[in-house]
């Protein structure tokens, strides 16, 4: 390619590392997207039982408004009974059993409105009760999960430097023309330069390979890109013997 000898294990173990570090990249972009759905999850626990309490003070203000004004009616109706006995016509007094009956009425109405909202007081109470217990659980569970997401990410990005480190120290040793060959390639196909031949096809695009240009890439003397993909084309040896020794 440029007078200097093609070091195809170099490019290989390049490709090897920056598909390794596509990979821990593309999982540690990821983590910040599982937290926030985990913390979503603790949010939504906990604002459903505060909800849940704020109805039990609704019901709570509306039981004691309902039983003001049974006890002012109540309080009427004992006016009205000592009423009776100042009366002086039948209209009056009919007037007064009159207005003591419907104040009754309502109180009965109110007093039913009362039981109903008990009723409803104990099923929040119960929601209560049980959604402080799921959220004690469960929010120990998803603190955990946190904990280990943060966890992993500690250790990709531990793997992360790692492998950043490694290609450091490779890539001096990887000629500049074909260094400059493998990113420009790598920026148009996604990452991926290389491909290996896999039983005379190029592994990415399923080209066939031209057996003069197969020989070429067996030897290893220069660099060949496919004709359909343009990756540089390597046939890997090492696949081969275990092909070989499995096939035995």
């Amino acid at each position: 390619m440029d007078g200097v000898e093609v070091d195809f294990e170099k490019l290989i173990q390049l490709q090897e590392l920056d598909n390794c570090l596509r990979k821990l990249s593309i999982e540690l972009s990821d983590i910040p997207r599982l937290i926030e759905e985990v913390e979503k999850k603790i949010k939504a626990d906990s604002d459903h039982l505060q909800k849940a309490k704020e109805r039990l003070s609704l019901n709570q203000k509306k039981r004691r408004e309902l039983e003001a004004e049974v006890k002012d009616l109540k309080a009427q109706v004992a006016k009205y009974k000592r009423q009776l006995n100042e009366v002086k016509t039948n209209k009056e007094y009919t007037s007064l059993l009159k207005e003591i009956q419907e104040a009754q009425n309502k109180i009965d109405s109110l007093e039913e409105e009362i039981i109903k909202e008990l009723l409803v007081a104990d099923e929040i109470e119960e929601e209560i009760r049980s959604a402080t217990l799921h959220q004690k659980n469960q929010e120990e569970h998803l603190r955990q999960q946190i904990q280990a997401l943060n966890q992993r990410k500690m250790e990709l990005e531990e793997e992360k430097s790692r492998f950043l480190k490694l290609r450091e120290e490779l890539i001096p040793g990887i000629s500049r023309p074909q260094l400059q060959l493998y990113v420009s390639i790598a920026k148009k196909r996604g990452g991926i330069a290389l491909s290996r031949v896999t039983d005379e096809f190029c592994s990415m695009c399923q080209l066939r390979i031209r057996p003069q240009m197969l020989n070429e890439i067996r030897d290893r003397s220069k660099i060949h890109l496919c004709e359909s993909c343009g990756r540089i084309l390597y046939f890997d040896y090492s696949c081969e013997s275990k092909e070989e020794e499995s096939s035995r």
